[in-house]
């Protein structure tokens, strides 16, 4: 097997942790709680479902799929269920994405110094 290989093999199951992280943003309702919980936590389902078209159940559910990615936190107050941001995942993904991001730059270069070598005709 190759070192490049290898080495892949090895970083899929730190990637895998990344994937709930990328399925849960990759909605643009559970984005649009994200941000409102990002304005305004903590904050009630009441409260994100107030001035949407979105009912109650869908905002539950959506809730949960993020709150099981890790991206926010549900804490009980009396009868309600308030959430907050928990930064710790979305901090993760920014550091993986900037890593891919630098391995592109690298590659991408590479390509640049292959394409503009001196090379028979």
């Amino acid at each position: 097997m190759s070192a490049r290989r290898s080495r892949g093999a090895a970083a899929a199951p730190s990637r895998r942790r990344y994937a709930p992280v990328f399925a849960a943003l990759g909605d643009e309702t559970r984005l649009t709680l994200l941000a409102r919980i990002c304005e305004r936590a903590p904050c009630s389902i009441a409260d994100l479902t107030q001035g949407s078209s979105i009912t109650r159940q869908a905002v539950t559910r959506h809730l949960r799929v993020l709150e099981s990615a890790g991206l926010v936190r549900a804490e009980a107050i009396g009868r309600a269920c308030v959430f907050e941001l928990a930064p710790e995942p979305l901090e993760e993904a920014r550091d993986f994405l900037a890593r891919v991001s630098t391995q592109w730059d690298g590659a991408l270069e590479r390509l640049k110094s292959f394409v503009e070598s001196d090379r028979p005709e």
